[in-house]
């Protein structure tokens, strides 16, 4: 995480406080310029704090000191080209401190307005989340417009800064306990013209599968009813967590019907892997149906844990379609190695294969990491 850290880092501070005193003549930037000096051992999300407080502390102080102030502040800063980049994140946040302090329904929606403006510059998409959480439908009512707005960046925010498990940012409740809320925005935005926007679409579907996978599904099927050319991809990946799953309906929407498929044994390269390494293995599908077979083929590994106990995450593997009777020997190779995303633990550890959601046979082999060796 050393390199994120720095997206945010002195330089970029100092920076921002000479942006800001040409944007308001005459203003001091004392707390700000004196935080850039006291990043080096704070992560990513300390540092975006650390500086929206020093920010703070300075608008605080400056004359007729409030949202009103520091949005035309921020407004005029963006005249400025280098006002840009992974700074604008406490920017964002500060602005969205003040409206909500000041209570007042016109900084509420105005802030929002100023967070489209900030997004091609950086997204609003976690500063966002805070005026979610105050008025979920003041905020929807306002985002939703956003569909329809020229800049990509903007349509994008309308749908990340809404996603119910967006990384990095805070939990909404409200995007949790009603995932209908936001399908007006999805519904308008899944054939939108740029892929960054429908790559957004697509994972906020999969967020919304976690704890709606019936209303996701549904939604689906809709888009299917009505495509564009990239329909199919936008619905494949925003399924992917639930046909991982198993889930029928989300195999079903896929082409993936139930099939009768006989698996050979799992053959492992080796029943040890000292981490760092791959674990390679190989396995034979037979479809035995008197029909052709489109087969979603996944595998999970089961994952020894600290306590002893075990989690599994599937990997998807390939999709394919085999005749009546015929036979494919597969392959692949599973890289086990230390990841910011997953603790490895020595000990036991099993594969299994899924085959449209149906699993079959396990293999079990031990994983060794660095220095660690299970008897």
């Amino acid at each position: 995480m050393g390199a994120m850290n720095e997206l945010i880092n002195r330089q970029g501070v100092e920076a921002l406080a000479d942006i800001l005193a040409t944007a308001a003549p005459g203003s001091q930037w004392p707390d700000l310029t004196a935080a850039a000096t006291t990043l080096n051992e704070l992560s990513l999300r300390g540092r975006t704090d650390r500086v929206c407080g020093a920010l703070l502390h300075d608008l605080r102080r400056l004359p007729g000191a409030g949202y009103t102030t520091a949005a035309g502040i921020f407004r005029r800063a963006l005249d400025n080209p280098g006002f840009t980049g992974w700074i604008l994140w406490p920017v964002s946040e500060a602005a969205v401190t003040l409206a909500l302090e000041s209570g007042a329904a016109p900084d509420f929606d105005d802030c929002l307005a100023l967070l489209a403006e900030l997004t091609p510059r950086l997204t609003g998409e976690f500063a966002i989340r805070r005026l979610l959480a105050h008025d979920p439908e003041a905020a929807l009512r306002a985002i939703s417009q956003w569909t329809g707005h020229p800049d990509e960046h903007v349509r994008r925010l309308a749908s990340e800064g809404t996603r119910a498990y967006l990384p990095w940012a805070v939990r909404v409740p409200a995007l949790v306990q009603l995932p209908e809320a936001t399908l007006p925005i999805l519904n308008t935005l899944y054939r939108d013209p740029s892929d960054y926007v429908r790559r957004s679409v697509a994972n906020h579907l999969n967020d919304l599968a976690r704890h709606a996978p019936d209303v996701v599904v549904a939604t689906a099927a809709g888009w299917l009813a009505a495509p564009d050319a990239n329909t199919a991809w936008v619905v494949r990946h925003g399924l992917r967590t639930l046909v991982k799953k198993g889930h029928p309906g989300a195999l079903a929407l896929q082409g993936f019907a139930p099939a009768s498929v006989v698996v050979t044994e799992l053959r492992l390269d080796r029943q040890v892997v000292v981490m760092p390494d791959d674990l390679a293995f190989e396995f034979d599908l037979s479809n035995t149906g008197p029909d052709e077979a489109r087969l979603a083929v996944d595998y999970a590994v089961h994952y020894q844990k600290a306590n002893g106990s075990q989690s599994v995450k599937v990997f998807k593997l390939t999709a394919l379609t085999l005749g009546a009777g015929e036979t494919r020997t597969l392959a692949k190779r599973h890289a086990f190695r230390p990841m910011t995303t997953r603790v490895h633990h020595p000990g036991m550890h099993a594969l299994e294969l899924q085959i449209n959601g149906v699993r079959h046979g396990r293999s079990e082999f031990r994983v060794e990491t660095a220095g660690i060796k299970v008897i």
